[in-house]
């Protein structure tokens, strides 16, 4: 497990190097470093701005070898935003995780609270876009009709795949609700009280399937009402189609 110290360590490393490389403009700490709130568990999330006739795919392959010859690296995983910003993951051997984002120099901003510029000079601040709720809504309806039928072909782990991925959206809905970054659940916890009994309530307390059953309704009245919120002309239609009790139907998944 890495200490607080090598985080320091590293991330001053990469800021150094990044001021050294003529494909870097810019760079920014974003996060729980910019915001300062960092504890013991935090990562690096570190911005980088791309110089304009820089070769994004050659910089991202020098800085993972770099990485790996001065911190070793477990793994990487890319992630591409919807402005199209490359962000390459790494898990480094000490377990600490590095978040190196490379953005195209025209579109280097401020896109979320918390946003520390190191050098260079950043574009104007966007709003970073919100999870579109029309599709929330429809991912979780999707997941509705799935955990019913996996419980009615008495598929348990199948409808625990299925609750888990419907108590996610619910989530993401009532985020939106209350104007909360539902992001990899980083302001979940700051949800009203009342809400966060109800997804608690909401949870299986086991994988028998009459268990099951009870979260999948607890679940699905959850999700009607926070639609409501939404739509409610949405929410009544899903009622009408969703709020039928009883584990069964002939959905295929």
């Amino acid at each position: 497990m890495f200490e607080a110290a090598e985080r320091v360590r590293v991330r001053a490393e990469l800021i150094a190097a990044a001021r050294r490389d003529v494909d870097i403009t810019g760079a920014a700490l974003v996060g729980s470093a910019a915001r300062g709130s960092e504890d013991r568990w935090s990562d690096i999330d570190l911005v980088l701005q791309l110089a304009e006739d820089a070769d994004e795919p050659a910089v991202v392959a020098r800085w993972t070898r770099s990485l790996d010859e001065k911190f070793g690296v477990a793994d990487t995983l890319d992630v591409t935003s919807r402005e199209g910003v490359r962000y390459r993951v790494f898990l480094l051997d000490s377990s600490l995780q590095v978040d190196l984002s490379f953005w195209p120099h025209d579109l280097f901003r401020a896109t979320e609270d918390g946003f520390q510029l190191v050098f260079g000079q950043a574009n104007e601040p966007a709003s970073a876009a919100a999870p579109d709720s029309e599709q929330v809504i429809g991912m979780a309806w999707l997941y509705a009709v799935h955990a019913r039928s996996a419980i009615g072909r008495g598929r348990t782990w199948q409808a625990v795949q299925m609750l888990d991925d419907l108590r996610d959206q619910i989530i993401a809905l009532e985020c939106l609700r209350h104007g909360l970054n539902p992001w990899h659940g980083r302001e979940v916890d700051r949800l009203p009280a009342p809400v966060l009994a109800t997804l608690r309530d909401g949870r299986a307390a086991s994988v028998s399937l009459t268990e099951l059953e009870r979260s999948r309704q607890a679940l699905l009245q959850h999700y009607l009402a926070a639609v409501a919120h939404h739509d409610a002309e949405r929410a009544v239609a899903l009622r009408r189609a969703l709020d039928q009790r009883g584990a069964g139907g002939t959905t295929n998944c």
